[in-house]
This record gives C-alpha cells, structure tokens and sequence, in this order.
C-alpha cells in the first residue's frame, strides 16, 4: 500500500484575546474559598499560557455582571445548550472558512475526494460538514464523515481514517477540519475540577490536506493506548447549560504512568535518540512536563507545543495539528517523528512519521 501524506495544514482562531479575562472570571467564582482561588490563580500563572482566541469580545463596562461585550454571558443567567448550540451554528462556519481559504485548494478543490470534519464542541445537521463542502467549492459527491465528541485525542483519529482511505484508494484526496468552539461551554461553577478548564482552552480551527503525493509528511503507524482504571478523570458530558467538562488534578500522573509503560511500543522499534520531532498535544503545561519525564526527552524537544501552549492555550481536538504545521515550517527531508494526544477513557493516540525527501 502507499503511504498517506500530510501534504500541508492551515490555521485560524477568533480575533478576540480572552486568556486574561477568563482567569479573572475563574476566580471570581471562588471567591468564597480563598484558598482554591488562590491555587487557581497560581496554576494559571504558572501554566505557560499567554494567550487565548474566542468570538467573545471581553465586556469592558460592568464585567463584573456581564463577560462579553455582546452580553451572551451575564451572571446568574447563563445560555441553555440549545442558545450555545445556535451560536456555534453561526460562527463555526467562519473559523473553517478563513482555514479552508488559506489552505488555498485551487484546482485541487474538485480533486478533493473525503471530508472529515473532527469537532467535539457543537453539533448540527446538516452540518458544518455541508457548509465547508459548498463554501469550498467541494464536488457534490464527496464522502463526508464527522468524528464526533472524542474530545483532544480526535485529530489522531482523523489522520488515522484519512490514512487508511488513501491507502486504499490511492487516487484519493482527504481535507480535515478539526474545528473547536471550547469557549461556547462556559460555566457558572464552584467545582475546582470544572473550572481548571478556564484557564487552559480556547477556539481554533486546522485544515489539512492528506494524499498519497510525497509532500510533507508521511503518517507510518498509529497506536492507541487505554490507562486503565482513569474514566473519570476526563469527562465532557452534555448538560442543561452547554457541555460539561471535568478535568482532574490527577490526568498529568495518569498519562506519564502510561506512558513510561508503552514508550517501547510508542517508539515502534525506534530510540528517542532516533526521533527528530515531537509533536505532543498541549494538554496544558503539567501535561508537557509528564511527557517529556516519562519519555526521557531532550529539554527542548517539545519546543512547537510549548510554543502553540503559550500562543493559544488548548484547542481540543485542533491543537495538534497547530503543533505539526509549527513542525512542518521548520523540518528537513528524511527526519522521524512521534505525535501523541490524549482524550477521556483516559486514552493516548499515538503516530508515528517521517518528513518526505
């Protein structure tokens, strides 16, 4: 069979920085415990992050009452699923048309053969899956599939199908769309393991291009790894008022015990001397530093998802693929790689690469 290339990925956020905005609002909802907010605060401060792109505007006037300028979010009166549902109805489609354009398709638009669209922050139908079709100018008989609602680790799962339809229809050419609203599902909430979420993610979008042209890099091998006993500490259920996420204190731990177990499997018969580039999702920076511990890594191995960590926060599904195109502006022919997400179960998805001659 033959290989299946990342040929190239663009990227978009929203044009409206909220990292400084949503840790305030974090710890303004302890402030009956003193002693959470003050942990909060510090682990934001901590966290390596410096910036976070959302379509909410920070409200400027009473923010105290109401966070955004468009006034979606007014305390003591958050929107229903249903309202952040129609939202995302409304502004997912922008975020995928400014990636989709800069990817710039040209001619190979009506060569395009496979839509996969990975989201797990708003659903539709017909869907954003139509609309990036007919904003593309997409052939009427392309195969559309959603990966739906497997939370950060879903880009692997996207690059794995658009491998397995490459290899076996060679002629074929996939575009994937992973495309992220997190900021739609803010919460009004005193449970700590909630509101750790508020200083880590944010929105993005990445389109990429995947076929069997010797272009960019070449996707080896996959493999998926179940921690056992760790369902609980990342969940994302739907509730009442958007989408609920619990992330536990303990998910760091948890995926450097995982990985220490597996590293010989990750490395599929390779060292870690051997690897070239890391491109590991940035769960956030606790997340980075159990990798890079567990995988006995180089100090600045993992330099493209600390520098996607510092320049947008954690995009869900969409922030690896922000780490392999940082990778694939600054890699040289015939080097190997590794990427790694993870996501609830709790799961890490693994790939392994190489840069084309």
């Amino acid at each position: 069979m033959p290989p299946a290339y990342v040929n190239r990925i663009s990227t978009s956020v929203p044009p409206h920085d909220v990292h400084t905005s949503f840790v305030d609002y974090a710890c303004s909802q302890l402030i009956q415990d003193p002693r959470k907010a003050g942990l909060f605060r510090r682990l934001a401060e901590q966290g390596q992050i410096e910036h976070r792109y959302s379509f909410f505007r920070p409200s400027e006037d009473n923010a105290a009452v109401i966070l955004d300028a468009e006034a979606f979010y007014i305390r003591g009166s958050f929107p229903s699923t249903a309202a952040r549902m129609r939202l995302f109805e409304t502004l997912a489609p922008q975020l995928a048309f400014e990636a989709l354009d800069k990817l710039e398709l040209g001619d190979e638009r009506s060569q395009v053969t496979h839509l996969i669209v990975a989201c797990c922050t708003g659903f539709s139908a017909p869907g954003i899956d139509f609309q990036i079709a007919e904003h593309g100018g997409l052939r009427s008989n392309i195969e559309r599939t959603i990966v739906g609602f497997m939370g950060c680790c879903a880009a692997m799962n996207g690059l794995k199908l658009a491998r397995h339809i490459v290899r076996s229809e060679p002629e074929s050419k996939v575009l994937l769309v992973n495309l992220e609203l997190c900021t739609l599902h803010l919460k009004e909430t005193t449970d700590f393991d909630q509101i750790l979420s508020f200083f880590l993610f944010a929105d993005g979008c990445a389109a990429s291009l995947i076929s069997a042209d010797p272009v960019g890099i070449a996707m080896d091998s996959f493999a998926s790894f179940l921690a056992p006993e760790t369902r609980e500490l990342i969940t994302w259920n739907i509730g009442d008022s958007g989408f609920d996420m619990r992330l536990s204190g303990q998910v760091p731990a948890s995926i450097r015990n995982t990985l220490c177990s597996q590293a010989e499997a990750i490395l599929a018969g390779d060292t870690v001397e051997s690897i070239d580039l890391w491109a590991v999702h940035p769960g956030g920076r606790a997340v980075l530093d159990a990798v890079q511990r567990s995988m006995d890594l180089p100090e600045n191995a993992l330099w493209a998802s600390r520098e996607v960590l510092r320049d947008y926060g954690n995009m869900s599904s969409a922030t690896v693929m922000f780490v392999l195109k940082r990778l694939m502006e600054k890699m040289q022919p015939d080097q190997k790689g590794c990427a790694m997400a993870f996501g609830p179960g709790l799961v890490a998805e693994t790939m392994r690469f190489h840069t084309a001659l």
